[in-house]
């Protein structure tokens, strides 16, 4: 994997195939995607002219908000007006009061009506404060207000994992009109760290119905990410259905799905890309195919015949090569076990003048969740293995387990009143505090030691000296809320300083591409960032260096694109689970547990178990789990 295929988009593919029935442009970043669709509605609303108006339809969330940013940019610039713009936003929760830091009002007004020259009576949210028996006559007010500048000239749209459009859930009609409707407990699950727990997420909300963005007259729905891919496809290339309203949108004049590499995945293009089109066949895809097909036919690599291939699609993989079939599988046999080579020559240090390696955790628990099984073998190995927190990761951590240490700190110190008196402070604003409500810097500094000691903890099982666990804080994330600010230089000089102190000769971080806006994502962008100043500077140390990237907590890498895969032992497989029950902040119930329920280490171990399995269907020894990594050419 090169630095071109992480930081740098290629044009869009926008070729329209037969299974697909809705059209389809695809970017390799997120970014560029949503300066395209930007661009389209500058020139949409200069294009109408000063004297008439034009209707947006905008959503909320992190999808759109790059479009946002880059609509207020051109603003700045003097490329265009939002004047004559009228809004109409997709939903509201309900109840929902519009100052809360939940509010779409607040969120459209932060993020982009308050940096344009849009009126303020042209903007247009659904009201969750309004009277539930005056609901009926204010939803058909906002239809008509719709109507009467001519209906939505642009319409921008997420969708959600249940393929809701708005909040328009599962079952909505195509001729459903704006109105008050009840969330999915999916919709609301995934909520659920907004809102700081899902018990405080609201259960309805007031949305355009499906016939109302029906009308418009131009439609992007966009999505990013892997954790779309599945209701990308679904939509895409499935029937139409009430059970994924966003299926509808296979009936619109104008509708157009934009989406990146990672929501993309699953569509044929891009999953089987020899079913739908003329292949070319480097070696990547032959790689990926022959995976493919092994899977497909339920049989090892080295068992696949050229019958197996022609059955399914295969004759083209067969033209363009010039050897033996077995030649193939083998070949491809080959390549799978070269991943595991790779970590057996990897894995060796000189015990006189050991390698040293440096891992790099977004939160304070992503090193030994992710890769522990490869920690744990490079300290018995003898790395000189440092572990660098990138930040504090304090907004995990529950108020009562502040109110906890608080009190243990009271019954263990000689002198209480100090402590007693802080004590006292710390519940007295935890009774006071609302949801969603920052903590005061005491009670973030507090909840960030927590987790401190908890990865120090885990570093102990592992192996790691204390001294060689490095706790960054990169400013970008101590805001105290679930919404962090852009990194800047201060977050990249710190993460060059760390390097050049300890010259690490293996660097591993959190490869978590496909995440255009969490914390995984801005990590990695730092490191990149700040390798590329070392090299600018010319530091040579970094010139032998290798860069692995593993993933999070919710995926692993395919098998066709691991090229370095670590098999982990049972004694390893629990060692690593010990490592990550020291993390008991996170524990039982985290904070933002995201859309799977099970614990962290429940995760990790099936993942790896998976990866595993997967090798050993294709033929391969059967491990007991894998770690995979990908390398990164800075």
């Amino acid at each position: 994997m090169t630095k071109a295929t992480l930081n740098h988009p290629t044009k869009e593919a926008n070729h329209q195939y037969d299974c697909e029935h809705i059209p389809v442009r695809v970017y390799e970043d997120s970014s560029l995607a949503c300066q395209k669709i930007g661009d389209e509605i500058i020139d949409q609303i200069n294009q109408k002219g000063a004297n008439k108006p034009f209707v947006l339809g905008l959503a909320t969330g992190s999808t759109p908000i790059k479009i946002y940013q880059h609509l207020i940019q051109a603003y700045k610039e003097g490329k265009v007006s939002f004047a004559n713009v009228h809004s109409f936003n997709l939903d509201e929760y309900f109840p929902m009061d519009p100052k809360s830091i939940h509010s779409y009002v607040e969120f459209m007004h932060k993020n982009f009506f308050d940096h344009t020259d849009m009126p303020k009576e042209n903007i247009h949210i659904p009201d969750g404060t309004i009277a539930p028996d005056e609901i009926d006559h204010y939803c058909k007010s906002y239809e008509e207000s719709i109507q009467s500048l001519g209906g939505i000239d642009i319409q921008l749209l997420g969708i959600g994992r249940t393929g809701h459009i708005g909040f328009n859930e599962p079952g909505s009609a195509i001729h459903s009109k704006t109105r008050r409707v009840w969330l999915d407990p999916i919709t609301r699950k995934d909520a659920a760290s907004s809102f700081f727990g899902e018990q405080f997420v609201p259960k309805q909300a007031i949305t355009m119905g499906v016939d109302t963005i029906m009308k418009a007259k131009k439609v992007y729905l966009m999505a990013w990410g892997e954790g779309k891919s599945n209701i990308i496809a679904r939509t895409v290339e499935g029937a139409i259905s009430e059970q994924v309203p966003a299926t509808f949108l296979q009936q619109h004049n104008d509708c157009e799905f934009v989406l990146d590499k990672a929501s993309a995945s699953e569509l044929s293009r891009e999953k089987t890309p020899w079913l739908v089109e003329t292949c070319h066949w480097d070696s990547e895809q032959i790689k990926k195919a022959v995976i493919w097909l092994a899977r497909h036919c339920e049989k090892s690599i080295l068992k696949l015949s050229r019958e197996d291939y022609e059955n399914n699609h295969l004759q083209s993989l067969l033209v363009a090569i010039d050897y033996e079939v077995y030649q193939l599988n083998y070949q491809v046999h080959e390549s799978l076990l070269e991943a595991f080579d790779t970590w057996n020559s990897t894995k060796k240090t000189d015990a006189k003048n050991p390698s040293t390696a440096l891992v790099f955790s977004p939160h304070p628990d992503d090193d030994v969740i992710s890769m522990g099984g490869t920690f744990i073998q490079l300290v018995d190995n003898g790395f000189d293995v440092h572990v660098a927190y990138q930040t504090s990761g304090n907004i995990a951590v529950y108020d009562d387990e502040v109110i906890r240490f608080m009190q243990f700190c009271l019954d263990a110190s000689p002198d209480q009143q100090p402590i007693a008196d802080e004590y006292q402070k710390i519940v007295t604003a935890f009774a006071k505090k609302k949801v969603g409500d920052i903590d005061s810097l005491r009670i973030q500094e507090l909840k960030g030691l927590i987790r401190k000691g908890e990865a120090l903890a885990a570093c102990r099982v592992c192996g790691v000296p204390e001294n060689k666990a490095h706790f960054m804080s990169l400013p970008f994330y101590e805001t105290g809320a679930v919404k962090k600010k852009p990194h800047t230089k201060k977050d990249v000089d710190l993460t060059v300083k760390l390097l050049r102190k300890v010259k690490p000769k293996k660097i591993f971080a959190a490869g978590d591409l496909s995440d255009p806006h969490g914390t995984h994502r801005v990590c990695l962008q730092v490191i990149f960032d700040a390798i590329d100043e070392l090299k600018k500077a010319g530091d040579a140390w970094l010139k032998d260096t290798q860069v692995w990237l593993y993933r999070g907590a919710w995926q692993e890498w395919g098998v066709n694109v691991i090229e370095m895969a670590v098999s982990l032992s049972p004694k390893n497989v629990l060692r690593k689970r010990e490592a990550i029950f020291k993390h008991q902040s996170q524990k039982d119930r985290a904070m933002f547990p995201g859309p799977d329920a099970r614990e962290f280490w429940q995760r990790a171990e099936q993942r790896n178990t998976h990866t595993a399995n997967q090798y050993n269907l294709l033929g391969l020894p059967e491990f007991e789990a894998v770690e995979g990594f990908v390398r990164y050419n800075p």
